[in-house]
This record gives structure tokens, sequence and C-alpha cells, in this order.
């Protein structure tokens, strides 16, 4: 049945600068990952791009990406922007070796030769921590362990040098050691290619270790947008509030009781009038938050969408 468009995005305007990493946070379902896909058009049918505007600045001047031919699409994806997927043993091809899959991505974007790409796939693995990357070219993904596949898929996504590098949520499956060494080595190779890097999570742990600045989503829209130093230090938004509030804490009292946010992210079809967040808010304004959409507007040093911080309210909040 055709219930019209359901908006899984809904006005998300970022802007990620070189050298800078942006994290895009919130939980399961507020649309972080397809804010991500989109920007390299890879979202599945029948999801779409609606409108808007995404503009990559190359060297030869802003690409407007919505509505772009696939010809341009195919030299932009992994030379200008690559993306880093969740689950590695769903993105890569397992009949494939690791080596055969970096060379084909290079090959694709460079005028080079086999024996030349095969030794750029050798140069990355080593880059990325593979031990004997010379053996591990000729590996199978399943022939590698759940942190050894991510750096792989590191490996391939830096081959071609991108100017962006998209990580949507790349530690979520690795243990705390494995997960502190792919955070270090986004860092290192950030440093040592100059990328800008837009970094989706749920973990503000993870957000706070390597994020200059800082979305929070909610589903489909930003609600909290600054500084990730701000942003962490002192939440504006009753949502982000809330989500630094349910995070464990070094020194916190072992049987203290995390603060659970209450209720679960909606389905977009069900998307609440007024503030998407009001039914789950425990700053809730009967009668307004209900009925009216909140904007993004400025609020120390930081952009905000909640109606606590509208001109026309005026409460003890303010």
């Amino acid at each position: 049945m055709d219930d019209g468009v359901v908006a899984a995005v809904d006005g998300v305007d970022l802007r990620v600068r070189k050298g800078e990493t942006l994290a895009i946070v919130g939980e399961s379902g507020c649309g972080k990952s397809v804010m991500a896909r989109s920007i390299l058009r890879l979202v599945d049918p029948p999801g779409r791009i609606e409108g808007g505007r995404i503009t990559l600045n190359r060297a030869s001047g802003p690409v407007e990406l919505v509505g772009a031919s696939h010809k341009l699409l195919r030299q932009i994806r992994w030379q200008d922007i690559a993306m880093v997927f969740q689950e590695p043993m769903a993105s890569l091809s397992l009949v494939h070796t690791i080596g055969s899959q970096i060379v084909e991505a290079v090959r694709l974007h460079e005028n080079v030769g086999k024996a030349a790409a095969r030794r750029r796939a050798i140069e990355m693995l080593d880059r990325v921590g593979i031990p004997m990357p010379q053996r591990r070219v000729d590996a199978y993904p399943f022939e590698l362990s759940g942190g050894m596949r991510q750096r792989a898929m590191i490996a391939m996504a830096l081959s071609c040098h991108p100017s962006l590098l998209i990580a949507d949520e790349p530690t979520t499956a690795l243990d705390v050691t494995t997960q502190a060494q792919i955070l270090e080595l986004l860092r290192d190779l950030q440093d040592e290619f100059g990328m800008a890097i837009m970094l989706i999570t749920h973990d503000l742990g993870v957000a706070a270790q390597v994020a200059d600045s800082m979305a929070v989503m909610y589903l489909g829209k930003v609600v909290e947008y600054g500084a990730a130093e701000q942003v962490l230090a002192a939440p504006s938004h009753p949502y982000a509030q809330a989500l630094l509030r349910s995070m464990p804490r070094l020194g916190r009292a072992s049987r203290t009781r995390l603060t659970a946010i209450k209720g679960m992210v909606p389905p977009p079809y069900a998307r609440p009038d007024g503030c998407t967040f009001h039914p789950r808010c425990d700053r809730v304004m009967a009668g307004r938050c209900d009925s009216v959409e909140p904007r993004l507007v400025p609020v120390g040093g930081r952009d905000v969408s909640c109606l606590l911080y509208e001109p026309d309210h005026h409460g003890e909040d303010e």
C-alpha cells in the first residue's frame, strides 16, 4: 500500500571541513546511516532523495551530487568520498581476496597496472596495522578477525586518498582494545592524508575521543549542532542531555543506576506533531511542544532545535 513519502531524513544541514572530524550521534533509527548513504547516493529503492543539496568542494570546483550522473558519481566514490560500513562481512565480497578488492578500487580510479595496484594494496594494509601484509593481501575476509576485517575495510576506503571518509559505526562490533586501536588509526591516517572524517556513532564516548564538531540527530533531524567540546560539556537540547545522562561515567558509584530515556524512537511514518521528541521529553510544554515544530536557533555558540530557546519563550530555562 502506498502511504506517500515518508521522510527518514528531513532538513539536515551540515558542513565538514578539511582535516575536521564531525561526529553524528543519536539512537538507532534516528536517520544517521541513511543520511550518510544519501551523500554517496547509495540509498536502495524505493528510497530516494526528494530534494535538497549535497555539495562537494573538489579542487576543480564545487560539484552538486543530487542529480549528478552515474558516471560522475562513480568517479567521486572512493576517489573523493569513501565509506567504511558498519559490518565489513556484509560489505566485503566473501569470494574475493582482500587484495583483489582493493586492487579493483584502485584500478577503477587510477590509471595503474595490476602490479602497481597490488603494491598499493600491500602498502595500505601495512599502514592500517595488519601484520604480514604480503600474506594477508591474498586472504579472504572470513580468514580474518573482526578487527582485521575492519582494518582491511579502512585500507580499501583510503586506497585512493579520499578527501572525506564516512565511517558508519566503525567500532560497534569490536572489543574495547581493538576499538581504541581503530580510533587511533583513524586519527593518524587523518593527520597523514589531511582528510575530513564524518563519524557516525551512538557511542558518545567514541565521539568524545575524536570529534571536533558534533551533530545530535533525532528522527531524521539535527536537534543540536556545534563544537564537540561544548555539546558534551553542557548540552542544551533535552535529548542531548538525556543521551549524556544515560552514559556510564568514571567515578560514579557502582550501584548508581543509569538514567534511561523513556520510550523509543518512533518510526518515520508515525512522526509526532510539533517537536518530534516531545512524547519522551521530561521538559515538555503542554499545548506548545505537541503543536509547534521548533527550528534551529543559536544558543551559546551552537545551534539547538528546541522551543525552550525560541525568542518568544520566557520561562525559567532561558
